[in-house]
């Protein structure tokens, strides 16, 4: 089987689009020219002149199942996945059973080969059940095809219990990924201390609850030689941290999410639980340390936290409802029409934040666009815009705080391994 994309353009050097065929046999890339004949592809698509691009990555995504079906499911979540351009993303471990197991790991990659619409890399747990009191089997499940270890969702709150974890996470070749907070500093917070939790009168979130953890962890993943990741940074100070520990040789990777990028604190207008996650929007000040940390290398990767929720949960306000928003389906829009567009970052930096960076850091197979590689594609239309519509979301969540935003560089055609899994041309 051949595909034939026609009529595309390639980002070069020097931000310049250059129009190209690409042809696609099976599952990899043959050819990439100015003009394939048509007569050698079985199947031809006309791409009317958008912009093609490596498959995004996205090492933060919460699937829900098992256990969370009313929010999301594998099947919904990697065809919102799809929808968003990304054709590898990485899922979170917070499902009822956790994956702590041989068996339980077992039959997430059933379910995942049975529903996964692109291909999806499972996180296995740092701690049995999440609770942070005994060690999963690291050793054992790291054999188990894992993408990684982590806890996300809550902080791994003893040093000792971290260390262990790294040693045994360094031996079998894999990363611990942090999401980084101490718990003796929450003191039931549920935004960011500052603007909006004096104006809302609500508990708040100070910044060295997360920076604490991230100073910590860096020098023990130093002592075990363990590769050490931070999920959804957030705060100044956590960049700061990241910075000295990369300076100091120290094998740390980190992330942040298109809502920390783009939102702060005095976004947050009410009491509207869209706007709740974990971590919380910050200040301002703390979101241009977050970009000034992309552009300077600090931050190595965008990922978007994709953290789905029934409607009805949400609806219980800043106090009660659960944090997180959905991410997958906007991500990109989001980010090349206020960064890109805006000449914040260029179009080359947001690509390679999605797509080359993750895969360079995880030591994935993925993100580039190259004649023998894996045909792993996105193609965006960078002209036309459009409005968020969560009613139009592939995902079952649709608790977003971008609804209505008008955004260009709408993801029309996704492609697997060779195969179209979404197309909206």
């Amino acid at each position: 089987m051949r595909l034939l994309l026609k009529n595309t353009k390639l980002l070069q050097t020097k931000e310049q689009l250059q129009t190209c065929d690409v042809l696609i046999e099976n599952n990899r890339i043959i050819a990439i020219k100015t003009d394939v004949e048509s007569t050698t592809a079985d199947q031809i698509i006309d791409c009317r002149g958008n912009l093609l691009v490596p498959g995004f990555i996205d090492v933060h995504v919460h699937l829900r199942e098992p256990g969370g079906e009313h929010k999301e499911t594998i099947e919904t979540g990697t065809k919102a996945a799809a929808r968003g351009g990304f054709t590898t993303i990485c899922a979170m471990p917070n499902t009822n059973p956790v994956p702590d197991s041989i068996d339980r790991v077992e039959n997430l990659h059933e379910k995942i080969t049975a529903d996964a619409k692109v291909r999806v890399l499972p996180y296995a747990s740092i701690t049995t059940g999440l609770q942070g009191e005994t060690l999963s089997p690291i050793t054992e499940l790291a054999k188990q095809n894992v993408f990684a270890f982590t806890d996300d969702g809550v902080g791994i709150q003893t040093a000792d219990q971290m260390l262990s974890a790294m040693r045994l996470a360094a031996k079998a070749g894999k990363a611990i990924v942090a999401h980084c907070e101490d718990n003796s500093l929450l003191h039931g917070g549920v935004v960011h201390q500052g603007l909006a939790s004096e104006r809302l009168n609500l508990p708040g979130i100070s910044s060295v609850t997360e920076a604490v953890q991230i100073a910590r962890d860096v020098l023990l993943a130093e002592a075990a030689n363990c590769r050490y990741h931070v999920c959804h940074v957030s705060t100044k100070e956590s960049v700061r941290v990241i910075r000295d520990a990369k300076r100091a040789g120290i094998k740390v990777t980190a992330e942040v999410t298109p809502h920390h990028l783009l939102l702060n604190e005095e976004d947050i207008k009410d009491a509207d639980a869209n706007f709740k996650m974990n971590p919380p929007l910050r200040s301002e000040a703390d979101q241009e340390a977050l970009l000034e940390g992309l552009l300077d290398g600090t931050i190595d990767m965008i990922a978007t936290d994709h953290a789905p929720h029934a409607t009805e949960e949400k609806a219980l306000g800043f106090l009660k409802a659960p944090f997180g928003i959905v991410g997958l389906e906007t991500a990109f829009p989001l980010l090349y029409t206020n960064l890109v567009k805006t000449k914040k970052v260029s179009l080359r930096q947001l690509i390679d934040w999605l797509t080359i960076k993750p895969a360079e850091a995880f030591q994935l197979p993925y993100g580039t666009m190259e004649i023998g590689k894996l045909a792993d594609l996105t193609l965006i239309d960078l002209n036309s815009s459009e409005k968020i519509d969560k009613q139009k979301f592939y995902s079952k969540g649709k608790n977003t705080p971008f609804e209505g935003w008008k955004v260009f560089g709408i993801p029309k055609l996704t492609v697997m391994e060779g195969k179209i899994v979404y197309n909206n041309l």
